[in-house]
């Protein structure tokens, strides 16, 4: 009898770890995406180094900040239709040409992410020109299993990596156009 109930325990337990597997939500992603730009390092950093200007992105209208480029400093984007994203620098490294920071307010609906940290850095590349790499960690939008389709990992990855390569290719134009 006592086997038949350590036997029972044991088939439980299993299950109960099988079934915590099956339903443990939502799995960290990760975005990396980088472009050459035919330009000296300081001269991209130029563009991208101040925390409180990101005036170089496209679809973001305005900027406001407090802090500067110290550690803590936050900044809220507003984006062309009106909608905002607050941020904050929580690692600032100029002599590295590199700078991290989280979103800590956005709505889902503009980006379909939570929890999301960011890393921009500028390295060299052959010839002179540089390597700009903007690599993301984040969550999809919706928190529970069985997200609606728009806020689930792949709608997640789409729009930051979306917004990666966007933001990349319009900052090459820019620094290699001189304007």
């Amino acid at each position: 009898m006592r086997l038949t109930i350590a036997r029972a325990g044991v088939v439980v337990a299993a299950l109960a770890v099988l079934g915590a597997a099956w339903a443990h939500g939502p799995t960290r992603q990760k975005v990396r995406e980088s472009i050459e730009i035919d330009a000296p390092q300081a001269k991209v950093w130029a563009v991208i180094g101040n925390f409180q200007d990101m005036s170089w992105l496209a679809g973001v209208s305005k900027t406001e900040g407090e802090k500067g480029n110290e550690i803590g400093a936050t900044r809220r984007l507003t984006l062309a239709p009106g909608a905002t994203v607050d941020e904050e620098l929580y690692k600032y490294e100029p002599e590295m040409m590199s700078y991290s920071y989280r979103i800590t307010a956005v709505d889902v609906k503009v980006l379909p992410v939570t929890n999301y940290s960011s890393t921009l850095t500028v390295s060299p590349a052959p010839d002179g020109k540089s390597k700009l790499e903007w690599a993301g960690a984040f969550y999809r939008g919706f928190p529970n299993n069985d997200p609606p389709p728009e806020l689930s990992d792949e709608a997640a990855v789409k729009a930051v990596s979306g917004l990666y390569k966007a933001g990349l290719e319009a900052l090459k134009k820019k620094i290699e156009s001189g304007s």
